[in-house]
């Protein structure tokens, strides 16, 4: 980030991000981690395939109850006291699940860091859209994600390698004290809302604090907003497809259908993460040049994420010969509507950015939730139609692939009909 980019001075935003990006690094840590303990925990507390999903589900549980609140808490009290509340929870749920001596402590453990997380990601962004100029924007909003997907690469094989050296327990120990450390580094270095460090650019804009118009509670004004319902689909399906790809279908997929063997497989996984941070590397480093050149966001999303329908449809095609460099291209192809995210941020007032990023980031998780559920309904359904597992799989994707591209449409027919100066983002 240059100065130029930046409301905040360098030094300021390159720290503020650098503390923001620690904390995310292992809110993502801590997302991913139970995939890679699930046999560990399965063996010690006898836990059955339900026992893990709800498990699993636990953390999104708690994450997804924190969205709403949390959108209008960011707006009223900024996201550094915001943040600090929230990984002070994580803390909590780190040590509680550290100590549990059955399900009910490992799913309250798992509950309360899925809340306390809930800020890693939204706080930041909505600070962003205050202290940096559109452009630093969308390289901080890149990086972030890069940071996220670290955080998943750490959660596989160097947690699978360090799992006999110090156990499981210390783990989440060791996991309590990082997030404390997050904390005191995040106190120390991040402003305040009305904090005069944002205001030492001449070409600064005023903290909306200070004067600014009093503007509606709740969510309202973000539902009801032209952009903001262009975008939603696009985040249900192909921002909440990415995921619910990255994270379980392309497993499932490399082992039934293409063959994998369980460790081949992981090592699949493994490099779909690898592909995505260094997608988002690239991403920060080239999105400031694209954007002075005019390629925005919306541009940008409708003329790359063809490329995300046109690699599924091979994966269709293909069957058991696409593995797992055929799903690292898909969703390094998806990362297209990453873009949404600091889109929506500066379609809105500063006021308003952090309750319109929370309720795209409830659209973009509840779309995780869908497709994930969806897809193991539909691959149930097609085999019980009498399909084989290969051909099950084919249209369960097929399906997906139909949802992406009514998303897509609707994206490029709502984008026709308000393109008259309705799309504030640049």
């Amino acid at each position: 980030m240059t100065h130029g980019d930046s409301v905040l001075p360098r030094r300021t935003a390159v720290v503020v991000f650098l503390a923001f990006a620690f904390a995310y690094f292992l809110s993502a840590l801590v997302r991913a981690v139970t995939a890679t303990l699930a046999p560990t925990l399965a063996q010690e507390f006898s836990l059955q395939a339900a026992d893990l999903g709800l498990l699993a589900g636990g953390y999104f549980l708690g994450f997804a109850a924190m969205q709403l609140p949390l959108g209008t808490w960011l707006d009223r009290h900024g996201p550094r006291k915001v943040a600090l509340a929230f990984l002070g929870v994580a803390v909590v749920g780190s040590l509680v699940f550290s100590v549990a001596t059955g399900f009910s402590g490992l799913l309250a453990g798992r509950v309360l860091c899925g809340a306390g997380v809930s800020a890693c990601l939204m706080a930041p962004l909505t600070g962003y859209r205050r202290w940096l100029t559109p452009t630093a924007q969308m390289r901080a909003n890149s990086w972030m994600l890069m940071t996220g997907s670290l955080g998943m690469v750490a959660s596989t094989l160097p947690v699978q390698w360090a799992l006999p050296v110090l156990g499981w327990r210390p783990m989440f120990w060791a996991l309590a004290v990082l997030i404390a450390v997050s904390m005191v580094v995040i106190a120390i270095w991040v402003p305040t809302w009305g904090s005069a460090a944002a205001s030492r650019t001449p070409s600064a804009a005023p903290p909306p604090d200070a004067g600014a118009p009093p503007v509606a509670k709740g969510y309202g004004m973000v539902w009801r907003h032209a952009y903001f319902r262009r975008l939603a689909p696009l985040g249900f399906f192909v921002y909440g497809g990415m995921v619910a790809m990255q994270t379980l279908w392309a497993g499932p997929w490399m082992q039934r259908v293409a063959g994998y063997t369980p460790l081949e497989s992981a090592t699949g996984l493994f490099w779909i993460n690898v592909s995505m941070l260094c997608t988002f590397w690239i991403w920060g480093m080239v999105n400031p040049w694209l954007l002075r050149k005019g390629y925005g966001p919306d541009r940008l999303m409708t003329l790359g994420l063809p490329l995300c329908l046109v690699v599924l449809l091979g994966i269709i095609v293909a069957g058991p010969a696409a593995g797992g460099g055929a799903w690292a291209l898909f969703c390094v192809s998806c990362t297209f509507v990453s873009l949404s995210q600091p889109a929506v941020a500066m379609a809105f007032e500063q006021v308003l950015a952090g309750r319109a990023l929370s309720a795209y980031n409830l659209v973009i998780f509840a779309g995780v939730f869908v497709v994930q559920w969806g897809i193991g309904l539909a691959v149930d359904a097609f085999a019980a139609a009498g399909l084989a597992t290969v051909p099950s799989f084919q249209a369960a994707m097929a399906v997906y692939l139909a949802c992406n591209a009514g998303a897509y449409a609707w994206f490029l027919l709502k984008g026709q009909r308000h393109n008259a100066g309705q799309t504030p983002a640049p």
